[in-house]
């Protein structure tokens, strides 16, 4: 019994490792050009707030929303911050103020994008993030709505990178054996 543990117990962390260098060596980057109905930024690295509003003002939606702004922020505020034009916000960004994290990131969006009865969406969050974004987001939405990619590069610590991985798998395997 102890030999055919070990055995299991060795073969879960070969699994672990062997996906962890898939995870690694499959990170997404930046999308092409295609147009999408609408881009939603997930809050929480550098560069993907500058990376959703670089896209809108390239006319590749018709609006954006912020998923995550802290509630004390006003749209003019954060438009200052990103060196954007107000007029901008006012017109195209919604910044949507419930979500504390990936899973309520993805209930945010999925939320935003039926009642504006959207049909495909632009993800924009790091590269290293966007394998768990997409899953949470996915599992809320229309399987009719196409989820395109479009990572922010950026440097991860390794250790970083083995935990959000490791939040991943663990976020799938759940889905998969229907644990919310």
């Amino acid at each position: 019994m102890t030999r055919v543990l070990s055995r299991l117990a060795a073969l879960a962390v070969l699994a672990w490792v062997l996906g962890f260098a898939v995870f690694v060596l499959t990170l997404p980057g930046p999308a092409g050009a295609e147009t999408t109905d609408a881009i939603v930024v997930v809050t929480g690295g550098e560069g993907r707030l500058a990376r959703g509003l670089e896209l809108l003002r390239q006319k590749k939606a018709k609006r954006l929303l912020v998923s995550g702004v802290d509630r004390s922020v006003r749209p003019h505020e954060l438009a200052i911050a990103a060196n954007a034009p107000v007029s901008l916000f006012d017109c195209c960004v919604d910044l949507g103020r419930e979500a504390v994290d990936t899973r309520s990131n993805a209930e945010e969006t999925a939320a935003w994008l039926k009642r504006r009865n959207y049909r495909s969406v632009r993800l924009v969050t790091s590269g290293w993030h966007m394998p768990r974004a997409r899953l949470e987001l996915a599992a809320r939405i229309d399987p009719e709505v196409r989820i395109l990619e479009d990572a922010v590069p950026g440097e991860r610590p390794p250790g970083a990178m083995l935990r959000e991985y490791s939040k991943f798998a663990l976020r799938y395997a759940a889905m998969l054996l229907g644990v919310v």
